[in-house]
């Protein structure tokens, strides 16, 4: 890969930490719909 003029080399940084944050979005927003369908569920069975 070409190296610029900073001396940076595509393709060498380290995204572990990206990885791990854009993986905690990901499990939040699943957990967000679940808890939200579920609330959504209970109002609609115990509508009065």
């Amino acid at each position: 890969m070409a190296e610029h003029e900073n001396g940076h080399t595509t393709g060498q940084m380290d995204i572990a930490e990206q990885q791990r944050t854009y993986a905690a979005f990901v499990k939040g927003i699943t957990w967000l719909v679940g808890v939200s369908a579920a609330i959504l569920v209970f109002l609609a069975l115990f509508n009065s």
